[in-house]
């Protein structure tokens, strides 16, 4: 079978073809993500998957307006302490967190884009904030860059109540992304038959846990799976291209 390219992804273009696309200006998205434990039914990297498909959609919506848009490679590892213990799961360090990030945004700059867009579907706080400061840093040396934050408002309020309530780690929101974006990655079987966990896991971060078993969720979920669909997934996907689509657009009217 023949692999059909995706014309956003800059990794599957040569340096000629990056070229050309540089030239007229091109603005990078950074989906970054991570490799943690998911609930039996959804794979490790499922937050690669969301926020590359996220950033894959805002890249192609910017073209259609007339920009140049390219997706750099995810970032797959990130802090992920509350999923130790579970198998498969790979936390890196909080400055190593901030130091990639901050020198893949200097690296984008230096090889001819105009800014960097940089987006993360793996929630964790610490995480959430290394990747804060390491795109402040790159701005802080001359880099024109943005970190779109989804936790903070108004966007909250744009993905669904479950991902309101804090209650969204491989639940009904994240299941529903990767069924629409991968859904042969996707276990429907176990998660048509796992109960709802109602546990915040946002609320019990705040409350002091370390951990998600500590959080009550044994099985590395939160939220209800049984109630994902690809139809909301899309339009879940849509809403964030949507969100990240004018945070290019802000940093490209700047």
């Amino acid at each position: 079978m023949t692999h059909r390219r995706h014309p956003a992804r800059l990794f599957e273009l040569t340096y000629e073809e990056a070229s050309a696309v540089l030239e007229r200006g091109a603005v990078a998205l950074l989906p970054a993500g991570a490799t943690e434990a998911h609930g039996p039914h959804l794979p490790l990297g499922t937050d690669v998957v969301i926020s590359e498909a996220a950033a894959l959609r805002a890249a192609e919506l910017l073209i259609a307006e007339g920009h140049e848009a390219l997706v750099l490679p995810p970032l797959a590892y990130g802090v992920t302490d509350f999923a130790q213990g579970f198998a498969g799961t790979v936390s890196i360090p909080f400055d190593a967190v901030r130091a990639l990030v901050h020198g893949v945004v200097r690296g984008a700059m230096e090889t001819g884009f105009v800014g960097v867009v940089a987006l993360s579907a793996h929630l964790e706080p610490d995480n959430l904030r290394a990747i804060r400061e390491g795109v402040a840093q790159a701005v802080s040396e001359g880099a024109k860059a943005v970190f779109v934050d989804v936790t903070r408002r108004p966007h909250p309020a744009k993905l669904g109540a479950e991902f309101q309530g804090g209650a969204c780690h491989a639940g009904r929101y994240e299941t529903s992304l990767v069924m629409a974006a991968t859904p042969f990655l996707v276990h429907e079987d176990l998660a048509v038959g796992l109960p709802e966990n109602p546990t915040s896991l946002s609320e019990a971060i705040a409350a002091g846990r370390h951990s998600f078993r500590e959080a009550g969720g044994d099985r590395a979920y939160f939220g209800a799976p049984a109630e994902a669909s690809a139809a909301e997934g899309e339009a879940l996907l849509s809403q964030l291209a949507t969100i990240y689509l004018e945070a290019a657009r802000a940093l490209l009217a700047e």
